[in-house]
């Protein structure tokens, strides 16, 4: 089992940043890697960032040279930081683990960014 507390949302103008903060705890020596989704109304839930545990990275398109996703291994924490947002970012932002030879997901209870224009 693992637990996934994300902070860090809120509202922002256009052209501001936030970082948000994922902590994990409980099973986490099997964890293979971590990442942000996002879900915004009336649309799917789809992946921004992804980091392994041996930190390659790879990024939705749309946040390429923006965002940037980074891990602290000592406090078990998943950053996300966010650069020039954009209003199309505002969405619901979820932390993800998977874990295990399964690749069993976790999921955060999702912490809100609002992007006023």
């Amino acid at each position: 089992q693992v637990q996934l507390v994300e902070s860090g949302g809120g509202l922002v103008q256009a052209g501001g940043s936030l970082r948000l903060s994922c902590a994990a705890s409980g099973s986490i020596f099997s964890i293979n890697a971590m990442g942000w989704y996002r879900q915004a109304p009336g649309k799917q839930r789809e992946l921004v960032a992804a980091i392994t545990s041996g930190g390659s990275t790879n990024y939705a398109d749309s946040v390429k040279g923006r965002f940037t996703i980074s891990r602290d291994n000592a406090k078990n924490t998943v950053y996300l930081q966010m650069n020039s947002l954009k209003p199309e970012d505002t969405a619901v932002y979820y932390c993800n683990a998977q874990h295990g030879v399964f690749k069993v997901s976790y999921w955060g209870q999702g912490t809100q960014v609002t992007v006023s224009s």
